[in-house]
């Protein structure tokens, strides 16, 4: 039987990326996306709640998120979740789960762009970000 693994998430970013090389000079950049729900109570409030996603970006992605990503954007990401494993010194186990992101859209106006200052980069951006093949292996 088939199974899905898909998330989809519009948000913000709530700290600039770290961006990194691994061990096989492989780039992986790290960011968090924050999302809000909101609802009523039983006694008729308003309230909201907010969820913080990691992700992680790999390869060309990872080079656009560090270029062009900073704290605040709005962006539009997608692909699965991924659950690490981390083995801890005290013999723990650790599990951190991921976003690991293949789209991902910049939903800010394209004036927001800090440190592009034409159109015709704008769409050379846009091209490059079509054209990215997803790689997460590690």
């Amino acid at each position: 039987m088939r199974t899905v693994n898909k998330v989809i998430l519009i948000g913000n970013i709530t700290r600039d990326p770290v961006v990194k090389n691994t061990e096989k000079s492989k780039k992986v950049a790290l960011f968090t996306i924050a999302t809000n729900r909101y609802y009523k109570t039983a006694d008729g409030e308003n309230k909201s709640e907010s969820e913080f996603h990691n992700c992680v970006a790999w390869g060309n992605l990872a080079d656009r998120v560090e270029k062009f990503l900073v704290k605040w954007k709005l962006v539009y990401a997608e692909w699965r979740l991924r659950t690490r494993v981390i083995d801890k010194e005290d013999s723990t186990k650790l599990y951190k789960t991921e976003v690991v992101i293949s789209n991902l859209i910049f939903l800010n106006k394209r004036s927001e762009f800090e440190g592009v200052e034409s159109t015709d980069e704008l769409d050379a951006i846009d091209d490059e970000l079509d054209a990215i093949e997803v790689d997460d292996k590690f």
